[in-house]
């Protein structure tokens, strides 16, 4: 018992650090794109979103690694899936308990969660062999990376399409709007969701010339 692994050294540390940067599931992984397109339109339902992947991508693993020793290896994929779904289901029913409005906008997208690449691919890669502590932490830093970047998407796209942050009116309290501004339109559309992601990828990369090198 004396040499076990403290909670936060700096391995688990490193777990839930490199997701959201040089190992980010959108920007370097290039997963999870669709629902950048889909749900980030205005902040308020890309921070729901945000948070129920964390929840289920970390308690997925969770649930796999405590299970890995008993999956057979020919159903591990259907396994998988039937704790994801189930995890999704628990995030829904929560949303619809206690965020109704956002669980409305959300609509079918908390329901596509299950088909989240992201997810599947932590269950795969790592909490199939790795203990239940160290999957929560890749889950929560996977989460939060795929989560930033959702924030990030929906900041730009909420404030230049609608002038407005979390639904609060920024551009018109600041005046923007007398100097002769318009809301820019094309902001709301999905194809600025996947340049807006484009820009940050390419910011990040000229940032870090390693990741241009190694993806």
């Amino acid at each position: 018992m004396g040499d076990r692994e403290p909670l936060f050294s700096t391995k688990n540390i490193k777990l839930l650090k490199e997701p959201l940067g040089t190992n980010n599931p959108i920007t370097v992984q290039v997963l999870g794109i669709c629902s950048a397109l889909a749900i980030t339109v205005k902040l308020k339902p890309s921070i729901v979103m945000a948070i129920s992947v964390v929840a289920v991508t970390a308690f997925s693993n969770v649930i796999i690694s405590l299970l890995r020793n008993y999956i057979p290896p020919r159903i591990r994929i259907i396994v998988q899936l039937t704790v994801i779904a189930t995890m999704v289901i628990l995030v829904d029913q929560i949303l619809k308990a206690f965020a109704y409005d956002v669980s409305k906008q959300l609509s079918v997208f908390v329901g596509l969660i299950i088909t989240n690449c992201i997810i599947m691919g932590r269950l795969e890669a790592f909490a199939l062999g790795n203990r239940p502590w160290p999957s929560f932490l890749d889950g929560v830093g996977n989460g939060a990376g795929y989560g930033i970047i959702l924030i990030i998407v929906a900041f730009f796209r909420e404030l230049l399409g609608s002038g407005t942050i979390y639904g609060y009116p920024v551009l018109e309290k600041i005046g923007l709007y007398k100097t002769g501004y318009v809301n820019n339109g094309l902001m709301i559309l999905p194809p600025m969701a996947l340049i807006t992601v484009g820009i940050i990828i390419w910011v990040q990369r000229s940032k870090n010339q390693d990741l241009i090198e190694t993806h």
